[in-house]
């Protein structure tokens, strides 16, 4: 897939049916057996309850993200997939609509969470009336403050926000989602005791934990997880895929890879489920929100809740690490994260993984624009090294060369 093609492809995605007013739930929902075009498909499901919440949630969740085919979603929800994650921010602000056409009419049997970006409370509610109406409901069952990556931007104003719309019944649960200094951001947030449900980055990338050049705070996520959901916090895994790799077999793109090149590195089929596989059995991780495209993808993904994780799969994650450390932020803060200049570098570096990993080329660039402009303008090509150093061996220079030629 071309990244010119990726780009017409996710800017002539329909939009959805709007969602009409749905009800809040009055009883868990029941595993559904559903087909793909007709098939009849038998799926095992497994369930997790989150944290505190009480929320029984199937351990894989639907990450609407980069959704634009609402069959999937609808296909899901039959099969008895129980969370649905969106956001004010996906797809322009479209996503939402999407989604709440979708799921129209299965209101009682799914668990509805979203995210606002805003800085301020006042913008925050804004944003969270305008999520209720594109999904076409009176309440969120989770509303995230979104992409907090250190305690002062999880300031009182947002909390109290939060606090506000609980009393309102517009929320039942209050939630922060972290990309960047997850550790740091799960101790914070369970010592502040408001944040019902935590979304966080987790995958195998975290798994090498003996060696001598990882990042304690990388190593050390597994942990976090462990402690904040000991301390009753529900524990969402985001990008478990490790920036959306691995689809190799069907043509993605992979950080500007050839599909031929990749497939001569990583030549085994299998390493998507095993990516999920592995963040799950990590039995203090309630559930993993997963991006799913198509039904094929979904049939794939929904074995992760039956089969077990096995040599075979630490294989595939092995050939799939040593290929992408040059190229993938693990978002740990190991290397400080601003450069001498003010580039964000593993804001920068997700942006470029929304590109490559996963099509989204106007959503990187609606997230690039929203830098300051003086560090829009600034260019690594100017410098003759980069004062970012990586201790897991990210090539952070050429990386953000890269998402700067393609977004500024």
């Amino acid at each position: 897939m071309k990244l010119e093609s990726s780009r017409r492809n996710f800017l002539a995605a329909g939009l959805a049916l709007p969602a009409a007013g749905l009800a809040k739930p009055t009883a868990a929902p029941l595993p559904a057996q559903a087909s793909a075009q007709g098939a009849p498909q038998k799926v095992k499901l497994t369930y997790r309850t989150l944290g505190k919440t009480g929320l029984k949630v199937t351990s894989l969740s639907y990450g609407c993200m980069t959704a634009s085919d609402p069959s999937v979603i609808e296909r899901a929800a039959d099969i008895g997939i129980i969370h649905f994650d969106s956001a004010r921010s996906y797809q322009s602000g479209n996503n939402e609509r999407m989604v709440g056409g979708a799921l129209k009419g299965k209101r009682k049997q799914v668990i509805l969470s979203s995210k606002s970006e805003s800085k301020t409370g006042k913008e925050a509610l804004a944003e969270l009336d305008t999520s209720l109406r594109e999904l076409g409901t009176d309440y969120l069952d989770i509303w995230y403050l979104h992409n907090k990556s250190s305690p002062a931007e999880v300031t009182d104003d947002l909390l109290e926000a939060q606090r506000s719309a609980k009393k309102a019944g517009k929320i039942r649960f209050a939630g922060v989602s972290t990309h960047y200094n997850m550790d740091q951001m799960l101790a914070h947030l369970v010592k502040l005791g408001q944040t019902d449900v935590v979304l966080t980055t987790y995958n195998f990338t975290m798994k090498n934990v003996a060696m001598d050049n990882q990042p304690a705070r990388v190593a050390d996520m597994t942990a976090a997880i462990q402690a904040a959901r000991k301390a009753g916090m529900g524990i969402v895994a985001m990008k478990t895929l490790a920036g959306g790799l691995s689809r190799v077999s069907r043509g993605d793109r992979l950080y500007g890879v050839a599909k031929d090149t990749v497939a001569k590195t990583i030549s085994q089929e299998g390493a998507p489920l095993a990516a999920i596989k592995w963040a799950l059995k990590n039995q203090s991780l309630d559930t993993a929100i997963v991006c799913m495209t198509d039904h094929e993808q979904l049939d794939e993904n929904l074995r992760a809740m039956a089969e077990p994780y096995t040599e075979k799969d630490e294989k595939l994650l092995n050939q799939q690490l040593a290929y992408i450390s040059p190229m993938y932020c693990r978002m740990c803060g190991a290397c400080g994260g601003v450069c001498d200049k003010g580039v964000p570098v593993p804001d920068m570096l997700r942006f470029l993984t929304y590109v490559e990993g996963y099509g989204q080329f106007a959503l990187a660039r609606e997230k690039f624009l929203e830098l300051p402009e003086q560090v829009r303008g600034i260019r690594c090509a100017d410098c003759g090294s980069c004062s970012v150093q990586c201790p897991n061996g990210v090539q952070v220079r050429d990386r953000v060369l890269r998402a700067q030629e393609l977004l500024a």
